[in-house]
C-alpha cells in the first residue's frame, strides 16, 4: 500500500471538518478467486483520530466496509494550524498513521 491515507482538515468557525481517504483492499473473506479458493478476510478493524495529540474519535470496523473507505467527521475547538492524526489497524496487524494540519 504505497499511499495509505489522504487527509484534509478545514476550519470553519469553532470546528474543523476532517476528510480521510484510506487506501486498503478490504476483503470480506467471502469472495473466491479464479481457482475457486476463498480469498482470506483482510479489512480495517480499528480507526482512531487525535487533535493535537488528544483522542477525538475511535471506531471499530468490520468486513462490510468498502474498498478504499472514505470517512468524514467534525472536531469542535479545532483551528487553523492544529494537527489532526488518523491511525488505522487491520485484522492482519498492519497499521498506518498520517497527519494533517488544519487549514
Amino acid at each position: 500500500m504505497a499511499d495509505p491515507m489522504r487527509i484534509r482538515a478545514q476550519a470553519a468557525g469553532d470546528k474543523a471538518t476532517v476528510r480521510v481517504l484510506m487506501s486498503h483492499e478490504m476483503e470480506t473473506g467471502q469472495r473466491k478467486d479464479a481457482a475457486g479458493k476463498t480469498i482470506p478476510a483482510w479489512f480495517i478493524q480499528e480507526v482512531t483520530a487525535t487533535h493535537n495529540g488528544k483522542p477525538v474519535l475511535s471506531a471499530q470496523w468490520g468486513p462490510s466496509v468498502s474498498k478504499n473507505p472514505f470517512m468524514q467527521f467534525a472536531v469542535k475547538g479545532a483551528k487553523a494550524g492544529d494537527k489532526i492524526a488518523v491511525t488505522w489497524k487491520d485484522n492482519k496487524g498492519d497499521s498506518r498513521t498520517d497527519e494533517a494540519t488544519v487549514s
